[in-house]
């Protein structure tokens, strides 16, 4: 039995998706309805910015069907930080906002960390100590999306594996690329879409990313992507959660059917 994969999208309201994506016409109260309908997981960025309400999440969580999944982007105060060791407050009231709410449709959390932050080996593994590993009878899993090259080194690693923590796989043009697998499931980000191409990725990138995606499901580590560290991950199966975000956005939902149609 190899994992399963979630892929999707960022968000549900953007503009131009009403364009190429939406049904003309379609209330925007029932984008999410839609959405969830297309693909299989949706990365709430709205959290990053600010608290909401826990109402909030109990009815999206109605509004999805069964076997989607939401990711929650952590809290910006918690992340853009010159001691991640010092924002315990900050992670408590981002987790404690009503997360849970989400139920059996709550994913991995994504802790996403500004370019500009550099690895501090000593301050990350007190930010580790931070994230719970459950919280109201719920499993958290937790991703941590780096973005300064400090961070591409054996020693990071071995921190994620520690603290069952994935390493988000970040296909983007600047950042880093770490594809070491440190935890019982895979996150990625895909990030290069092309505008002139509808499906953001063309044929070829799809069905290479494809394969990707099920070499991760059963549990193995794609020898030709960047790694961090010359140790290779435990071989198990594991969960995959995709997201086609940024790059060229107006792409994403096009891109992640696309790919879910490979799966």
């Amino acid at each position: 039995m190899a994992g399963k994969a979630y892929v999707g999208i960022g968000g549900w309201t953007y503009e131009p998706w009403r364009d190429n994506f939406y049904p003309k016409g379609l209330a925007q109260a029932r984008e999410l309805e839609f959405a969830s309908r297309a693909v299989t997981a949706i990365e709430i960025n709205g959290t990053y910015y600010g608290s909401q309400k826990p109402e909030s999440f109990a009815k999206w969580a109605e509004t999805v069907p069964d076997g989607f999944i939401f990711s929650v982007k952590a809290s910006r105060f918690a992340t853009n930080r010159k001691k991640l060791g010092e924002g315990a407050e900050s992670v408590a009231k981002f987790l404690n906002q009503g997360i849970t709410r989400l139920g059996d449709r709550l994913g991995p959390i994504l802790w996403q960390f500004m370019a500009t932050k550099q690895f501090d080996a000593e301050d990350f593994e007190a930010f580790l100590k931070l994230l719970p590993p459950e919280l109201d009878g719920l499993r958290l899993r937790h991703a941590l999306e780096v973005r300064h090259e400090s961070f591409v080194c054996p020693e990071f690693v071995d921190l994620a594996r520690r603290y069952g923590a994935a390493i988000v796989f970040a296909d983007h043009a600047k950042y880093p690329m770490v594809a070491d697998l440190t935890a019982d499931f895979v996150y990625a980000r895909l990030q290069d879409a092309a505008p002139d191409v509808p499906t953001g990725y063309d044929s070829a990138a799809l069905d290479r990313w494809a394969g990707v995606v099920k070499g991760w499901q059963a549990g193995e580590d794609p020898a030709d992507l960047p790694h961090a560290a010359p140790k290779p991950a435990e071989k198990r199966d594991r969960d995959v959660f995709l997201f086609m975000i940024n790059g060229a956005k107006e792409r994403a939902p096009a891109a992640a059917k696309a790919l879910i149609e490979r799966l």
